[in-house]
């Protein structure tokens, strides 16, 4: 893909599943990442799987925590010289159920890293390097923020906020940052085992390609909407869903 040779990208949340599948994507393209996560030995592990501290390096810390992002922002400048990318990809979903039993304490969590928190990232790699060098950033959404998300509602209300945002960044910071979201269905991570695990031929029964996401087509697609190949694209949400959104138009 043209122009991710010789650049920086920060990837949220990527010490396994959608986020490492993306750093490791980026990196093949010739790029080098920062990549952020909770626990430090999961990231450690995860930037030896990305070829060690030449094309990787992790920054453990809370998505919620202002001085995080700014460390992360501050460190990808300092290591590699520049911060030209940026992934949103860290979410949470603490709540299973109906929106008349959730928590408003863990709603307040859940939009606070996936919503919050990614515009936070954004702001720190605004002012470390692409206010004056300009960039592009993918936030990583959800079908449930496109569709009705049953017994997930509120998580996927938090992502529907983020495609919200990804729209209006787009048209603040153009021409010189585009900004752009990818919205899969269900991936085969540890954080959608729920909705798979033990059922993944039932699970996949309705999907027009058979199959479930793998995080390499995350990665391919993210990488391709970072790359100068999706130049003039901005402030679009790219479903990728094998077809399961199909279901029912007809």
């Amino acid at each position: 893909m043209r122009g991710l040779a010789g650049k920086v990208a920060v990837v949220t949340g990527a010490s396994r599943g959608i986020g490492l599948g993306v750093a490791q994507r980026l990196v093949a393209e010739g790029a080098r990442v920062v990549i952020t996560a909770r626990k430090p030995e999961p990231l450690a592990e995860a930037v030896e799987l990305l070829g060690g501290a030449e094309h990787a390096l992790g920054v453990p810390g809370n998505a919620g925590d202002p001085a995080h992002r700014a460390a992360v922002a501050a460190a990808a400048v300092e290591t590699f010289g520049s911060l030209d990318l940026l992934v949103n990809n860290t979410g949470i979903n603490p709540a299973f159920g109906l929106l008349m039993d959730l928590d408003l304490d863990a709603a307040r969590k859940i939009m606070d890293v996936n919503v919050v928190a990614a515009l936070g990232f954004t702001q720190e790699a605004y002012r470390a390097w692409m206010k004056e060098h300009g960039g592009a950033v993918v936030n990583v959404s959800s079908l449930g923020g496109v569709r009705p998300a049953p017994f997930i509602a509120f998580y996927g209300a938090s992502k529907a906020a983020l495609i919200s945002l990804t729209e209006t960044l787009a048209q603040e910071l153009g021409p010189d940052i585009r900004v752009n979201a990818v919205a899969p269905a269900v991936v085969k991570t540890r954080f959608a085992e729920a909705l798979y695990v033990g059922r993944e031929e039932e699970a996949s029964a309705n999907y027009p390609l058979k199959r479930l996401g793998e995080t390499d087509d995350i990665g391919s697609l993210t990488a391709f909407l970072l790359s100068d190949d999706a130049s003039w694209i901005t402030g679009q949400t790219i479903v990728a869903d094998g077809g399961i959104s199909l279901q029912g138009q007809h």
